[in-house]
């Protein structure tokens, strides 16, 4: 498995993206990451990136199983997750199937372990999405509230296109959006960390405290009031700061 590993530190951190990304949308917040206290390590899903081709189930409990194969590949017996949107859920899956090898939990608008519902219109544009680079952009647009730049969008569809195979796309949102494991994680004692944009209309605030609230008691909330749904874009330095406060405490 071919990894990108950023820094050299003792805290191993697991990276996960989202549905839209790769291992490779990270690039905005790796300048402002200290290298010398964590191993970032960014992972991509069957199907994307370094790993398109590769054919799977793809399943959240798939991708999570790939996590725990690439963890011991890299020899590491305990480590944090840092998961984006779908990767939100792939992490928590992480923990369900071996909680005591995961340090803490760090979601940026993370999916919730429940799934995450869809009204008709809803579902036919994003299903849509596998096949059309213009319900693409018009996802990603009103996740981030309609306020971003044209040049951004196109940019984002672009790299959501060549870095993700066709199936492997339509299957994870099936995974992603209809796979529910909340009551196996209920209660976790394990520290979670959620950073919610003021900007995003479905995974904002309100979401993660009917879930993640209701799921976590060691969880800690931030708002991001500069971000959508792609923290890591929006507001890169912000996100690497208090991704590292909380993660050094861990």
């Amino acid at each position: 498995m071919d990894l990108q590993r950023v820094g050299t530190g003792a805290h191993t951190v697991l990276v996960l993206h989202g549905w839209f990304g790769s291992s490779r949308s990270w690039q905005a917040l790796l300048p402002h990451l200290d290298r010398e206290a964590f191993s970032y390590v960014f992972l991509d899903y069957r199907g994307y990136g370094e790993r398109r081709g590769e054919t799977g189930r793809y399943t959240v409990a798939e991708a999570a199983a790939d996590v725990l194969a690439a963890a011991g590949e890299l020899g590491a017996e305990r480590f944090s997750l840092l998961g984006h949107s779908m990767g939100g859920s792939v992490m928590q899956r992480v923990y369900a199937d071996a909680p005591e090898r995961v340090r803490a939990l760090v979601g940026v608008s993370p999916v919730p372990a429940s799934g995450v519902p869809f009204d008709e219109q809803s579902w036919a544009l994003f299903s849509g999405a596998a096949d059309s680079h213009g319900n693409r952009r018009a996802i990603i647009d009103f996740t981030t509230g309609n306020r971003l730049t044209g040049t951004w969008l196109d940019a984002m569809v672009r790299h959501s296109a060549e870095n993700s195979d066709r199936d492997a796309f339509a299957a994870y949102l099936d995974a992603w959006a209809r796979t529910d494991f909340h009551t196996e994680i209920q209660g976790a004692e394990v520290p979670v960390l959620v950073v919610a944009g003021r900007h995003d209309p479905a995974l904002g605030a309100d979401t993660m405290r009917a879930t993640f609230g209701a799921w976590y008691p060691n969880l800690e909330l931030e708002v991001f009031p500069d971000a959508g749904h792609y923290a890591m874009d929006e507001s890169p330095v912000a996100l690497a700061g208090t991704v590292e406060r909380f993660l050094r405490r861990h």
